[in-house]
């Protein structure tokens, strides 16, 4: 297997968890006076045009507050806490890796320092419930420069729904990006068929022989791709070999259809594709163990959405997609459903990463007391599904496997974790 490329910072060739895309939004700021705060999450880089005055001064592209004053003339300069904030929705709940804070052409109004919180708040918070809610630190306040993109790796296993970027005392930041790994609520995705190849599911495109002209993550990308460089494009073969993506699926599952998209690739699609799949339940590692035909090489037409039926037979947690020899795909989904194990270890990845807090009230709210789901949200990690089991069998008091407490226990983290 030939070796994919090595990405120039880890985190950043995962999810941007914060792509609107994604579904990601500014719940609130305290001020953008001068740009709006929106300006953080578009997805292409800030420009920068000179000599471009609106009612309020020169035109940034990105978030831009006014400039902060003291309480009086014998005070005129903030303090060292004062500060301005925006509050980011998430487009889908995570783990976050790192964070990116760009200042770019923010150069005489960019913030002294800046600091990034996190919090997990499930449903629908208002901008009242997340001011309240319980906040971590995930970049501390750290000094920032001019027309520069600030990358901060994130050492935390804690999946979040909301991130809070402060700057102090005030000025301009151009563009907030947070990549991570998605980690859907299970219970939603329970009795649906879905594309489990997609981002916003868990999806990562993990590996690719070939990213010359454009990302391979723009394969499992949300939405259709609106112009051919939002695919994924190689470039051209001069040996006898093809060119590849491996994406790791959201959980296992059963795969039931295929859609390989060359949208817009007119004179540069492949001539032919095929799906390989692998099933790592096993606990076999797929740069080792045996792929398996999901799709037999197959003709492609430019510009088509190629639509397939499948019979797997197997469950699939990775898919290769073949391309023969070379050319772009602007789009691969995979529709399919979670197999129960498939869903359980979803669930306890999921069950492992959120705050203590809200573990216990998911507990809770599958059917064990106050007092059992804060001692089983303790017990974390549930490295397995094994684990788990003797995790509540470990509750007290016990009385018996056949007793009330069991069997309510035991359907409780049926229907939490399918374990």
């Amino acid at each position: 297997m030939t070796t994919a490329d090595t990405p120039s910072a880890p985190f950043t060739e995962l999810v941007n968890l914060a792509s609107r895309l994604l579904g990601a939004g500014v719940v609130a700021t305290n001020e953008d006076t001068f740009a709006d705060a929106e300006n953080l999450l578009v997805a292409k880089p800030a420009e920068f045009r000179p000599h471009t005055f609106g009612h309020k001064g020169q035109i940034m592209d990105g978030w831009e507050s006014k400039r902060r004053r003291g309480v009086s003339a014998d005070q005129p300069h903030p303090t060292d806490q004062d500060h301005d904030w925006t509050i980011v929705r998430l487009g889908v709940g995570g783990v976050i890796r790192g964070v990116i804070v760009d200042t770019a052409h923010f150069t005489g109004n960019y913030p002294e320092s800046a600091a990034v919180e996190a919090a997990s708040v499930p449903g629908h918070p208002s901008p009242e419930e997340l001011q309240a809610a319980e906040w971590t630190v995930v970049v501390p306040r750290t000094p920032l420069r001019g027309d520069t993109a600030h990358e901060f790796a994130v050492q935390d296993d804690t999946r979040y729904t909301h991130v809070r970027l402060s700057i102090f005392p005030d000025g301009g930041v151009a563009r907030l990006r947070v990549h991570g790994e998605v980690l859907p609520d299970p219970r939603e995705l329970d009795g649906l068929t879905f594309d489990l190849a997609a981002q916003e599911y868990g999806g990562v495109a993990e590996a690719a022989s070939d990213r010359y002209f454009s990302s391979p993550h723009n394969l499992n990308a949300p939405g259709r791709a609106s112009v051919m460089g939002e695919g994924w494009e190689t470039r051209r073969r001069r040996d006898k070999a093809n060119d590849w993506v491996q994406i790791a699926l959201a959980g296992g599952g059963e795969v039931l259809a295929a859609e390989v998209d060359t949208t817009h690739f007119v004179a540069n699609a492949p001539g032919w594709a095929d799906l390989i799949g692998f099933d790592a339940s096993t606990g076999d590692d797929p740069a080792d163990g045996e792929w398996f035909e999901i799709l037999p090489r197959t003709r492609l037409q430019p510009d088509t959405r190629h639509r397939f039926r499948l019979d797997v037979g197997r469950p699939v947690t990775h898919v290769r997609i073949n391309v023969h020899p070379d050319g772009g795909l602007a789009r691969l989904r995979l529709t399919g459903r979670l197999t129960e194990a498939g869903r359980a270890a979803l669930a306890l990845r999921w069950f492992d990463a959120l705050p203590a807090a809200e573990a216990a009230a998911a507990l809770a709210e599958a059917g064990l007391t106050a007092e059992e789901a804060a001692v089983l949200a303790a017990a974390r990690p549930l490295a397995n599904p094994a684990a788990a089991t003797a995790a509540v069998a470990d509750l007290q008091p016990a009385d018996g496997p056949d007793g009330e407490h069991s069997a309510r226990r035991r359907s409780a983290l049926w229907r939490l974790l399918g374990v």
